[in-house]
């Protein structure tokens, strides 16, 4: 949880400096790290985001222990990412940063509560 909190507070940082592909980045790593946490619970992990994903989906949102609305906010944030990440011509809004923070806070939050952190 520390990594995710970390990646948190950067993307946060990498927002008020206008640097918004990065923030995205930054923000996905966060719910990318917090879902890694619960999995190891499981001793589960993978070496590929989509096994993270959908191992997190399957054990814990398709099961009713997280809401189904954490879904969203992970392949959401996964595709903003990705294009950010991969996609030459994708340009990620200030806002849309924004509100993937604001999920991204939102997650950390509930796993914090899950970990009882």
């Amino acid at each position: 949880m520390q990594h995710a909190q970390e990646d948190l507070e950067s993307s946060k940082l990498l927002l008020e400096k206008d640097q918004y592909k990065s923030a995205a980045n930054r923000s996905y790593y966060a719910i990318f790290h917090a879902m890694r946490a619960v999995l190891a619970l499981n001793n589960i992990d993978s070496k590929r985001h989509s096994g993270i994903i959908s191992s997190f989906q399957r054990i814990y949102i398709k099961t009713g222990i997280f809401d189904k609305d954490y879904s969203k906010i992970i392949t959401d944030s996964f595709k903003i990412r990705s294009d950010s990440d991969y996609d030459d011509f994708y340009i990620v809004s200030k806002d849309k940063v924004k509100e993937q923070i604001l999920n991204a806070e939102k997650f950390i939050e509930v796993v914090k509560k899950y970990l009882k952190i």
